[in-house]
């Protein structure tokens, strides 16, 4: 059955199906190319009549990721021009306002899209949270930096889409005043971004980072992947002089630098840059209440499918921690805890913490700790919290264990869509577990275990078994705060 549905812009046609009403590739800005490339976000034109919101928009141009990551994150590619768009699952009908919950997609920033199947909705609707999916710009289109173009182009799409879901989310059934927005891998740095920037101030109440810290260099040092793109393109680096290229010749280049690029080892990237507009250089403490965490073995996302697990020795060993300054009083701890490891695990554990765990705790550290009973005084405001996870259920596919974006079917109750990572197998129990805290998070602001405190409660999903663990690993984490 088809439903309509009005914004700003005009009426929408989304289809229901079982009780739950999607709607799909609704523009939320125009096209980002012809004289809107290399821009800042520009409204939609209203449209005449009712739009048909039946099937995803096109996606961010973008080359899929090299195998064999291309296997296990399989990208969907729709081709056209209007990829700044989003997608909205409701329920049918609603009496109150419900909450909503804006899903920022991965992928490195250069990769992904809100029309993978893994991120379908309607779990989130069934449960009475609206749940909105957006594309934004990815790569050199997105985060490329230039003399002659706006910075963070990409981030301002996501405050575009923003500010597109307080305006018009109402008409969905969702509250404007209960935004959580949420994100995972590059999403979540992005979240980060979005938590500090003044461009964002309001557009949402409570922020979820999954597997992503907050993360931002100098333009300078933003600038090196278009420089180096503009050499072997044998053009000025500059948006006017990008903008003369082909599309597709520009995403070859690109891809030919970043392709192999990974976070554990790096490589040329894309970033969200300090720009002292969108991204301050000395942003005040987030305000909302945030859920964040990571898995357990992030790094075998990109270790085990390479086979760099078993290709470091103890001379790479050496190595990466010369590249990357780890005290040889580290690595030492970390092995003493894993005496039979091999190199390669001991090396992933540590990039894990580095990149990951150590961030966010730090992050966490940085905000004022949830009142306990009694603390807080008649008039008083109550205190931002912060919750803590642990993913550490672990898949069998060809030994991945607790890797990187293996949460994502689990928060969004879609197991049958992450089988590339966990298999035909992975629990349920442990999906409506890990669903239901993020539901209840995007409800009232309490996941249903600890806020973070002195003692550090971290809750680690597992199965079978769910449980706060008070300061896990704290030796180790101590090497990195």
């Amino acid at each position: 059955m088809d439903i309509i549905a009005t914004t700003h812009q005009g009426k929408v046609r989304g289809r229901v199906e079982k009780g739950i009403a999607s709607y799909r590739g609704i523009p939320y800005a125009a096209a980002p190319f012809g004289v809107h490339r290399f821009r800042a976000p520009a409204p939609v034109e209203p449209w005449e009549g009712i739009r048909d919101a039946l099937e995803f928009g096109p996606t961010a141009p973008q080359r899929p990721y090299r195998p064999p990551l291309d296997q296990l994150i399989p990208d969907v590619d729709i081709p056209g021009d209007e990829c700044l768009n989003l997608n909205v699952w409701a329920p049918r009908t609603a009496g109150e306002p419900l909450p909503v919950l804006v899903w920022i997609h991965g992928g490195s920033l250069r990769n992904g899209s809100a029309a993978m199947p893994l991120y379908d909705g309607r779990a989130f609707a069934r449960d009475g949270v609206v749940l909105v999916s957006i594309n934004y710009r990815l790569g050199v289109e997105g985060f490329g930096v230039f003399p002659d173009a706006p910075d963070n182009r990409g981030l301002l799409d996501q405050i575009a889409a923003l500010t597109w879901v307080r305006d018009n989310i109402a008409g969905f059934g969702g509250d404007p005043g209960c935004v959580t927005v949420c994100g995972e891998s590059a999403g979540a740095i992005s979240v980060a971004a979005l938590l500090t920037s003044p461009r964002a101030a309001g557009l949402f109440h409570r922020a979820i980072l999954q597997s992503g810290p907050p993360h931002t260099v100098t333009r300078e040092k933003g600038a090196g992947t278009v420089r180096a793109m503009a050499k072997t393109l044998r053009v000025p680096a500059t948006a006017e002089e990008f903008a003369r290229v082909d599309r597709e010749r520009l995403l070859d280049v690109q891809d030919g630098l970043t392709g192999r690029a990974d976070p554990v080892s790096g490589g040329p990237g894309f970033h969200i840059v300090v720009d002292d507009d969108v991204v301050p250089a000395d942003p005040p403490p987030p305000s909302v209440d945030l859920l964040l965490g990571c898995n357990r073995e992030e790094y075998r996302l990109w270790f085990v499918p390479s086979g760099a697990l078993d290709r470091v020795n103890r001379l790479t060993l050496r190595l990466a921690l010369l590249k990357f300054r780890i005290p040889g009083r580290v690595a030492r701890l970390y092995r003493a805890g894993r005496p039979d490891a091999k190199p390669g695990v001991i090396l992933g554990e540590m990039a894990t913490d580095l990149l990951l765990r150590g961030p966010l705790n730090r992050l966490a550290d940085s905000r004022p700790g949830d009142s306990r009973p009694g603390d807080a005084r008649p008039g008083d405001a109550r205190p931002v919290r912060t919750y803590f996870y642990e993913f550490a259920w672990r898949s069998p596919v060809l030994g991945l264990g607790a890797c990187h974006a293996l949460e994502i079917g689990f928060v969004f109750d879609n197991l049958r869509h992450g089988e590339a990572l966990s298999g035909p197998d992975a629990p349920q129990p442990l999906a409506d577990v890990m669903h239901r805290a993020w539901v209840d998070f995007a409800t009232s602001g309490d996941p249903g275990w600890t806020a973070w405190d002195a003692r550090r409660p971290v809750r680690v999903f597992g199965h079978p078994g769910t449980s706060t663990v008070l300061a896990p690993r704290q030796e180790e984490l101590r090497a990195w705060l």
